[in-house]
């Protein structure tokens, strides 16, 4: 049987007509950037998320970009962000010559740890950048009050998280990617909500803000021809925009269907020792972007191999910390460690999770786990 780790084809196959009919719109109409499936999907996100301002870019990582740049943080400036995460994260922070400061994070939800997190405020600290990992939130509400605190900017990375929903204390919910200054999003063809290209967003309650972000993705200006700032080109294509418009109304279906996938593997290898299957947070929902297990065996590499033999893919999300990348050897002082980082960097590895649900194929790959760990 074909495995894969996300299924876009089954997922296409079943909203095809939808997206067939929108792309076709696109092209009888020819208007291939900012036609009218752009703002129709910005309207309809915004709708979603209960958020003002919706602004589509690119990819994820200009919108982290771009994120920054409206924030007027200057060269030196220090930017917080989890050393456990995909390179953009920490590589635009770089880009604009500020300087990524590295943490680690929580052994468990694997998202930014906050426990001892003032010790790398200084003067220069201006901004956090929260990742939410996998796809369940970081604790929003400890970091939004460790901000006000240090006067920083939040910024999330919500490019694993679309749709998962974060409870405060008093009980009230917000999804992820509205909770702190601005949020960024990909829609990376694997992604929950994903194109059929790249594509990305901007999310924020602030007006001003809004206006600055929209100025910078479209070369600095407000009027044509007339440029206040220097900006960048970044813009949501139009096909793209008519496929996430269809997508969308899909999302919450496909965060449920990955939710049974992943407590279909969670019953199925709850019982393997050298296994610990993926917690979940207490205050959010999980979309299960990725469902990673962690090898307590030393044996992870191994497995990673036995199962390839099988054709069954995985993938390991990071093999490397952020600040053991040769690109990054600038920003880090020589035998700098953070020891939960590097643990999961030797343990983790994701299975296939995606909307396509299939008992037989879930039942293959619990099966040929556990015969691994008879061996």
């Amino acid at each position: 049987m074909k495995i894969q780790m996300v299924d876009l084809k089954g997922q296409y196959d079943k909203i095809r007509e939808a997206v067939n009919t929108e792309i076709q719109n696109c092209l009888d109409n020819t208007a291939f950037i900012n036609g009218p499936a752009v703002s129709e999907f910005q309207k309809s996100f915004e709708n979603y998320l209960d958020i003002k301002h919706v602004i589509p870019c690119a990819n994820g990582t200009d919108a982290l970009q771009i994120a920054m740049m409206a924030l007027d943080l200057k060269a030196g400036d220090e930017v917080i962000c989890p050393a456990f995460t995909y390179v953009a994260t920490a590589e635009v922070i770089g880009l604009l010559g500020l300087k990524p400061i590295m943490v680690d994070v929580d052994p468990d939800i694997f998202n930014i740890q906050l426990d001892g997190l003032d010790k790398y405020i200084t003067p220069n600290t201006k901004a956090i950048v929260p990742v939410h990992l996998y796809g369940q939130a970081a604790e929003m509400e400890k970091i939004m009050e460790f901000a006000k605190k240090h006067n920083l900017f939040v910024i999330e990375d919500n490019a694993q998280a679309m749709g998962s929903d974060f409870t405060f204390t008093d009980g009230t919910t917000k999804k992820t990617g509205t909770i702190g200054h601005i949020g960024c999003t990909s829609f990376f063809p694997s992604k929950n909500l994903g194109c059929y290209g790249d594509g990305g967003a901007i999310m924020t309650n602030d007006d001003a803000l809004a206006a600055k972000i929209r100025m910078i993705a479209n070369h600095g200006q407000e009027k044509k021809y007339y440029h206040k700032v220097l900006g960048c080109n970044s813009r949501l294509d139009t096909v793209q925009a008519a496929v996430l418009k269809v997508k969308l109304e899909h999302l919450d279906e496909y965060s449920a269907a990955r939710n049974k996938m992943a407590s279909y593997y969670d019953a199925g290898l709850a019982d393997i020792k050298a296994l610990e299957i993926p917690k979940r947070a207490s205050n959010s929902t999980h979309v299960f972007h990725q469902y990673t297990l962690k090898v307590k065996n030393g044996k992870r590499d191994e497995l990673q191999k036995y199962l390839s033999e099988k054709n069954i893919p995985t993938m390991i999300y990071y093999p490397l910390p952020l600040y053991k990348q040769e690109a990054f050897q600038q920003y880090v002082s020589e035998g700098f460690s953070l020891p939960v980082t590097e643990m999961l960097c030797d343990e983790v590895i994701s299975l296939p999770v995606h909307t396509e649900f299939n008992e037989e194929i879930s039942d293959f790959i619990i099966s040929e786990i556990k015969n691994f760990f008879k061996l």
